[in-house]
């Protein structure tokens, strides 16, 4: 999620960005430098084929993509590898979401990306991730392929929509998201003690099929527009010439958005599929 990530404050993240800050590194030169080249050199120059992000050391739309693949690669690997050790390790494979927990705390509020430590994120969730699955699984059959369908059905639109210019966030949208976002959370919580406790039985106040549909449809809504502003992130970035290790940052924000929906659409299947 954008919003998990201080860096995405910073005047590079923003469209309204210090785009000087982009040239930052790059020699200004000499007075009467441009007057001194002639025709011909000047014409040379500007046929020189386009400087990429390695050379320019800055955020790029191909280098940060790129990094998705590697990033996501990882987590769907962590996923195998989870899915396969949950029979032998058990519940230990909750520890993995404990050191997920921790990594993402530590990615959100590092200064300085670290590529290192977001693929580290992304093995431990993605063993997290798979172990869960396969508890879930347990529940019926279709569960898994569900959630995962539905996850890249929101993500694809979403892209789609937003490359399209059709969507864009707004600082009203963004309120009412916060405002949304933290009473979910809230009840979350909320059931997630009553449960605990024995207060409650199952999956507890989502057992209800038609409220939870409801919250399906909010969980959808609120990681659409999470999405959305992480995309917007990755053009500010891209814009306003962020550093390039930031490219880390903003597939950090994506993934941390696409695996908090999973696991949302996974534990709403499974409640109607054990209520059929």
């Amino acid at each position: 999620m954008a919003l998990t990530n201080p860096a995405f404050t910073a005047p590079e993240f923003s469209p309204r960005g210090n785009v000087a800050g982009a040239r930052a590194g790059v020699p200004t030169p000499p007075p009467g430098y441009q007057q001194d080249l002639s025709a011909q050199q000047l014409g040379d120059l500007y046929d020189r084929p386009a400087a990429n992000s390695y050379e320019t050391d800055r955020m790029s739309y191909e280098d940060t993509i790129k990094k998705a693949f590697i990033g996501f690669g990882v987590l769907v690997l962590g996923a195998v590898a989870g899915w396969a050790i949950t029979p032998v390790v058990g519940p230990l494979i909750f520890a993995f979401a404990l050191v997920g927990f921790v990594l993402a705390l530590v990615n959100t509020f590092k200064k300085q990306p670290s590529g290192g430590l977001v693929l580290a994120y992304a093995a431990a969730q993605g063993v997290f991730v798979g172990g869960i699955s396969l508890l879930y699984s347990y529940v019926g059959g279709g569960v898994v392929p569900v959630a995962v369908i539905g996850t890249l059905a929101v993500v694809g639109i979403t892209l789609a929509l937003f490359m399209s210019g059709k969507v864009r966030s707004s600082p009203r949208a963004t309120k009412i998201f916060l405002i949304a976002l933290l009473g979910y959370a809230a009840f979350s919580l909320v059931n997630f003690v009553l449960v605990t406790f024995g207060v409650i039985d199952g999956f507890g106040l989502f057992a209800n099929p038609l409220f939870n549909l409801l919250l399906m449809g909010l969980v959808v809504v609120l990681a659409a527009y999470s999405l959305v502003l992480d995309f917007e992130a990755v053009k500010h970035g891209v814009e306003n010439g962020a550093p390039r290790s930031f490219g880390w940052r903003a597939v950090f924000g994506i993934m941390v958005t696409v695996v908090w929906l999973y696991l949302e659409l996974l534990r709403f299947v499974a409640i109607f599929s054990s209520s059929d």
